[in-house]
């Protein structure tokens, strides 16, 4: 019998569709930048955002989680450049210290209300794994309005990501403030995560932001066709693994969404047209009878 989605689940399909593509787009971006780690870092470190924001409630209000979660994540990025500006401490080893801090304390928060009456109730711990079956209509009505602001931000200024990630010192030529776009970026790239962590969760967010970009390279050396292609992986990755999900009871949606998405990698990584390991593998291949015909051939002019 062929399983028929619910009302509410096609609109959290179109939701996470939504999440995907900006998930996607927001991944290429970090991927350049060469910080595909701070999204690992950052959605971890809006935990106890969403803790707080929580018990300050009293009752699951996603706007004001989301708003908690925001915070939070944007002190653990500023804790980083702090950490890095401040100390010799490198970027990764930063990333790596507030990720950790900032997520032992979320779950020593979130096992704090859990203990509270009604805590238990609460369903906080989908935000570890994530569960878009959990999500109510005014839920994916909010996440599905801040993904597409961040899909707008993104397309609408797509010029001058691309001169503020190849070449800035150009980019500020023209008078593009790169401390601005280092904000904008920083902001969206915290909301494409707090938007996220309920569907996908806040150990898994950063996959979805990470795992189409390093898809899509395998495809292309054009950084528009990246972009698309990261983003429509990011989509078509959310589809599946939110669908997946709602075919068992409680199944939570973040793990299958980075399984569809790591398929797609799997994919990407054997059949990829620029480095993908059979193309790489006929190239060597033909490379290799090349350099055998040609030391052959003075031997046979020589025969002759």
């Amino acid at each position: 019998m062929m399983f028929t989605l619910s009302y509410n689940a096609q609109w959290v399909l179109l939701s996470t569709l939504i999440l995907g593509m900006a998930a996607g787009i927001m991944g290429s971006f970090a991927y350049w930048k060469r910080q595909s780690l701070m999204s690992d870092a950052l959605s971890h470190a809006a935990l106890p955002g969403v803790v707080v924001g929580f018990a300050l409630m009293g009752t699951k209000n996603l706007p004001v989680m989301i708003a908690g979660a925001a915070a939070s994540a944007l002190l653990g990025a500023l804790l980083i450049q702090w950490i890095r500006s401040s100390s010799r401490v490198k970027e990764d080893a930063a990333m790596g210290i507030v990720l950790s801090v900032f997520f032992g304390l979320g779950i020593m928060l979130l096992t704090i209300v859990n203990r509270m009456p009604g805590g238990n109730q609460s369903g906080l711990d989908s935000f570890i794994f994530g569960q878009a079956a959990s999500m109510v209509r005014k839920d994916v009505y909010i996440m599905a309005g801040v993904a597409l602001l961040v899909l707008l931000i993104s397309i609408i200024g797509f010029k001058e990501w691309k001169l503020f990630l190849f070449d800035p010192q150009f980019a500020r030529g023209l008078g593009l403030s790169s401390r601005w776009m280092n904000s904008i970026y920083m902001t969206v790239l915290v909301l494409i995560i707090v938007i996220g962590i309920q569907a996908v969760g806040v150990i898994l967010m950063s996959a979805l932001l990470i795992i189409p970009a390093v898809s899509a390279r395998y495809w292309t050396n054009s950084f528009l066709w990246m972009v698309i292609l990261s983003g429509l992986f990011g989509g078509g990755a959310g589809m599946a693994g939110t669908y997946i999900s709602t075919l068992g009871k409680g199944w939570p949606t973040g793990p299958f969404i980075v399984l569809a998405a790591s398929a797609l990698f799997v994919v990407s990584l054997a059949f990829g047209l620029r480095k993908g390991l059979l193309v790489v593998y006929l190239q060597q291949r033909a490379q290799k009878r090349l350099h055998t015909r040609s030391l052959s051939s003075p031997a046979v002019e020589r025969g002759r």
